[in-house]
């Protein structure tokens, strides 16, 4: 996994609430088991009609969006199912944060096991930075180290997050690197055993 220290990038606006992860990644699109080649589902029955085209009235569809890699939304992001595909598509995509209000457990922890730093502010802060994206470019720093979100104009917002999800992101460890970092004190405990 990609370590994560500090992203910079443009920002989309999705200003709704509740989106579940069978709106992130529709369940059509759950047969394959590689991590790959989900990004051009995200959010399908937003972004294409009927016939498969791209919709001109969905704004992840506008050019002024196009290579956002900060993703923020509404309260309660993620929530639905538990499928491990929601954040698989959103990383595909080119997303490598998710700021929101709050954010369903289990996407908000499949989010650090797929090297995504999911972001949570206060509905302020998020309110502030949707007005900002809707009105036109708008860039946002993550830094993971400092735990704060900022701007090129001075703004800027702190989070919090726990040790554990910090460490992964920041070594680009997933829960099998975890545990290979405890191998010595694993071989000794066997050795002992026999």
């Amino acid at each position: 996994m990609e370590a994560f220290v500090r992203h910079s990038g443009l920002v989309y606006p999705l200003n709704r609430a509740n989106i579940d992860t069978d709106q992130i990644i529709p369940k059509q699109f759950l047969k394959r088991i590689e991590r790959k080649g989900f990004g051009k589902f995200l959010f399908y029955n937003w972004r294409y009609d009927d016939d498969g085209n791209l919709r001109d009235d969905f704004s992840l569809n506008y050019p002024e969006y196009q290579g956002a890699s900060v993703l923020v939304a509404g309260e309660n992001f993620g929530c639905g199912s538990s499928r491990e595909h929601a954040p698989w598509a959103i990383q595909d995509y080119g997303f490598r944060v998710v700021i929101a209000p709050s954010f369903a457990d289990i996407f908000y922890s499949n989010c650090f096991k797929n090297g995504i730093l999911p972001v949570q502010l206060k509905r302020d802060e998020v309110s502030q930075i949707m007005d900002r994206a809707g009105g036109g470019e708008c860039y946002l720093s993550v830094d993971l180290v400092d735990q704060i979100v900022f701007d090129r104009t001075g703004w800027s917002a702190t989070f919090e997050i726990d040790e554990y999800h910090k460490n992964m992101l920041l070594n680009g460890w997933d829960e099998i690197s975890v545990t290979l970092t405890y191998d010595d004190a694993i071989s000794a405990f066997e050795n002992q055993q026999n």
